[in-house]
């Protein structure tokens, strides 16, 4: 069967939407690195070899950030498939749930935005603490509404799986119009840590939460509009059968 215009829309929204919070994952890990203590939001595995690091040379304080990181980033995954659910067959290529998962993950940037503005960018012990684990809660969100999408290596936060499948591809003659999905994750991962690391380097302190809040802001619009789209040609659908 030939997918219908529809089907196809809602696919290339996927794979776009996808890159696009891969831009704020990024933005998210590059901030929570240099302005939040030192420990990622998303990369749980940097995370455990900081922590080994943190106990070898009994420093406290970055044990304390990873620790916010990691609870933040494990209660986000279970929260989010809390709100998602999992996938189930005959569902649309956009389910409403990845919807309500990723609107949920605005509202909590929203009050890490506000929180940073409200320290001048400039957040230290118990704001840093909290905005730190405030967006690994995001980002875990994030991660469990992607992955209802039900896709096979679909990810927007730990890529080191999306690297490795690109090179042994590449590596085994693999096309790279097949990859491309891939490599553009990972360069959009690169852009949202440059732009945000850019941004911090310059002191913009103020426009430093849009590098996350804008991209996720779009995804969820244009989300919004897939989902009236789907359910419209579902109500077509039972009105012509």
């Amino acid at each position: 069967m030939t997918p219908s215009g529809d089907h196809l829309v809602a696919c290339r929204l996927r794979d776009a939407a996808a890159l696009t919070l891969a831009v704020t994952s990024g933005a998210t890990d590059a901030i929570s690195f240099l302005a939040l203590g030192g420990a990622f939001t998303s990369v749980m595995t940097g995370n455990l070899v900081l922590l080994g690091v943190s106990l070898g040379h009994t420093d406290s304080g970055l044990a304390r950030q990873i620790g916010a990181a990691v609870v933040g980033y494990v209660a986000g995954c279970a929260l989010g498939a809390r709100i998602t659910g999992t996938p189930v067959d005959g569902e649309p290529v956009w389910p409403p749930a990845v919807t309500r998962g990723l609107a949920v993950e605005a509202g909590l940037f929203v009050m890490y935005a506000a929180g940073w503005w409200a320290v001048g960018g400039r957040p230290g012990g118990a704001a840093e603490v909290g905005l730190l684990g405030l967006s690994a809660l995001a980002l875990g969100i994030q991660s469990a509404s992607v992955r209802r999408f039900g896709v096979t290596g679909l990810s927007t936060t730990y890529l080191t799986g999306t690297l490795t499948t690109l090179v042994i591809r590449l590596a085994n003659g693999g096309r790279f119009r097949n990859v491309a999905r891939n490599l553009l994750l990972l360069l959009a991962l690169l852009a949202g840590a440059a732009v945000a690391a850019a941004l911090l380097a310059l002191h913009a302190f103020a426009l430093v939460p849009l590098v996350q809040l804008t991209p996720l802001g779009v995804v969820v619009v244009a989300a919004s509009a897939t989902v009236a789209r789907q359910e419209r040609g579902q109500r077509r659908g039972v009105g012509g059968g």
